[in-house]
């Protein structure tokens, strides 16, 4: 194994139109067919970066901020942006568009940890991450910020609920 993979190597996208068998009742996307495609997404970066099977060991708060309707193009992007010693942490974004109006927006993003394993299933060492351009680097920045941004806002959201019930 080497001791550091580019980010590069990771970076994975899926597109698919939206279906009717993909949403709910009001013919909009059904948020665990959404967080299924994420998490099959940033499972492929994940195997690519760390050259083994890999599994879901969290997923970080989610909020799904616009909604993705029937015939919609929804396009699924993930990288890895760190790791530990055998967890890899891996940003997951959605996207969608009406091609016909030449509209698109974002829908959610969220983080997912992931944990790799030997032919044994025991956790195993990842390499590091390597950023061996401004692109790359772009990237990860971009990842950290996002996380740190999310966590804040989560916190946030939780004081703001608990003085509300306290109130």
């Amino acid at each position: 194994m080497s001791d550091t993979v580019p980010l590069a190597r990771s970076f994975t996208e899926r597109t698919e139109v939206l279906m009717p068998t993909d949403t709910n009742h009001l013919n909009r996307a059904f948020g665990g067919r959404i967080l299924e495609w994420m998490d099959v997404v940033a499972s492929v970066a994940c195997r690519r970066f760390a050259g083994r099977q890999v599994v879901t060991a969290s997923i970080d708060h989610i909020d799904f901020h616009a909604p993705i309707d029937v015939g919609d193009v929804v396009t699924v992007e993930s990288f890895v942006f760190d790791t530990g010693r055998t967890s890899v942490s891996v940003r997951a974004a959605v996207r969608a568009e009406d091609p016909e109006a030449g509209e698109e927006w974002e829908v959610t993003t969220a983080f997912f940890t992931f944990v790799a394993l030997d032919d044994d299933e025991t956790p195993v060492e990842v390499p590091d991450v390597a950023c061996p351009d401004d692109d790359q680097r772009g990237l990860r920045d971009l990842a950290l910020d996002d996380r740190r941004e999310h966590r804040e806002a989560l916190v946030e959201r939780i004081d703001a609920e608990q003085e509300e019930a306290d109130g």
